[in-house]
């Protein structure tokens, strides 16, 4: 064999070699960084949707209750009838949470929600017997667990969003941005007040 081949034979054995620390190098400086905290700020979105959703499914058997002993407030019952409604007709996916816009839509519509069953809540205080009600006493125990749930999945969220938008932003991730991932937006998160963050008091005395 001549030198000239066992050269050649050489380089190739390298190549898989090169390859290997190539990527072991890649890995090391973060390239993997921006796909996985994407994927993170994506499940945690999922979860903000799903708890969402339980609580929109549980509205109508609470306003069927209400009604049955409290039909006198129809206002009320509107209102919370008409704001559901209308956060369940917004269109969400995984690509809400790169639009400005359509975020701002839905959080809007969840705010509203939440105000609507919040006030919901403090008129039945006014009914002895509604608040002794076995379905309504269940409900209650329900909506407060879900409340609580889409508490910890908005916190969960916004940590995954903060964590993946610093990435972004910062070296060595706003390298590979401009490289591999330039088609990656930063995500939006929740910028409603902190009173409206807090998790409504559900009491039924």
């Amino acid at each position: 064999m001549t030198a000239l081949s066992f050269a050649g034979l050489f380089t190739r054995a390298k190549a898989p070699l090169v390859a290997a620390l190539l990527a072991v190098s890649l890995a090391g400086c973060g390239v993997n960084n921006i796909p996985t905290n994407e994927e993170k700020a994506k499940a945690a979105w999922s979860d903000v949707l799903n708890q969402y959703q339980r609580r929109a499914e549980l509205i109508p058997n609470l306003v069927e209750t209400v009604k049955g002993y409290a039909q006198q407030e129809k206002d009320v019952l509107t209102q919370v009838t008409e704001a559901r409604a209308k956060a369940t007709s917004i269109s969400v996916d995984a690509s809400t949470i790169t639009d400005p816009e359509k975020f701002k839509q839905f959080q809007d519509a969840q705010a509203q929600l939440s105000g609507a069953l919040g006030r919901l809540i403090a008129v039945s205080e006014a009914y002895p017997d509604l608040k002794s009600n076995q379905n309504f006493l269940a409900l209650q125990s329900q909506i407060e667990g879900t409340e609580n749930r889409i508490a910890v999945a908005r916190r969960d969220y916004i940590e995954a969003v903060r964590v993946y938008n610093t990435e972004l932003r910062t070296f060595p991730g706003a390298l590979w941005a401009m490289t591999l991932y330039r088609n990656n937006k930063p995500m939006e998160t929740f910028t409603i007040s902190e009173e409206q963050m807090k998790v409504p008091q559900v009491k039924f005395n």
